[in-house]
């Protein structure tokens, strides 16, 4: 079965079919994870929170040090994302309003 055909079929969208693949990917200890990693947050919207969520599940069913791996991987991913928008922070403008 090919690659696309696979993540076309109609009984599972493509986001549970990313966050399956990532179970399977860190139980495997594959290093394809990262690729799925970036693919599941850029592409199908899948939050880093979710993915940790996934992983502590793969600690408990296929072992600690694979989730600890995979958690590894994870936060190198995570640690390359964009950085989230700077928000003001709001006793900093109370003082600025008192001037």
């Amino acid at each position: 079965m090919a690659w696309g055909s696979l993540w076309a079929r109609p009984d599972l969208d493509r986001r549970t079919r990313s966050l399956v693949t990532i179970a399977i990917l860190a139980a495997l200890g594959r290093e394809e994870l990262a690729l799925h990693l970036r693919a599941a947050i850029h592409n199908v919207g899948v939050d880093p929170h979710e993915i940790a969520e996934v992983l502590l599940h793969v600690a408990v069913y296929a072992g600690v040090p694979a989730a600890n791996a995979a958690f590894a991987t994870a936060k190198k991913e995570f640690d390359q994302r964009a950085p989230a928008p700077e928000v003001a922070d709001p006793t900093r403008m109370s003082q600025q309003e008192d001037v």
